[in-house]
């Protein structure tokens, strides 16, 4: 079950990305939604992999909020360089 909230969790993320966007988005909120969401299905695939020992749960929610994580740190990396 945990598993599958992981992998709800990467879900909710590509329909944030595919709601919020244009030129008008609140980019803070974006990397703090990325962010959070990420690390808590980071969180939820681990505690299914030590609950119930499923590897294809856990690899999709690791490797799919990993991507996540990655682009909401890209974010706020690239808004600590274009800021004067």
């Amino acid at each position: 079950m945990l598993g599958f909230i992981s992998i709800l969790l990467v879900i909710v993320c590509i329909v944030v990305f595919y709601i919020k966007r244009g030129p008008n988005v609140d980019i803070y909120f974006l990397i703090n939604t990325y962010g959070i969401l990420s690390i808590l299905g980071i969180l939820f695939a681990i505690f299914s992999w030590l609950m119930s020992k499923k590897l294809i749960f856990t690899i999709i929610g690791l490797i799919g909020n990993g991507i996540f994580l990655a682009f909401a740190y890209l974010l706020l990396l690239a808004m600590g360089i274009g800021e004067p």
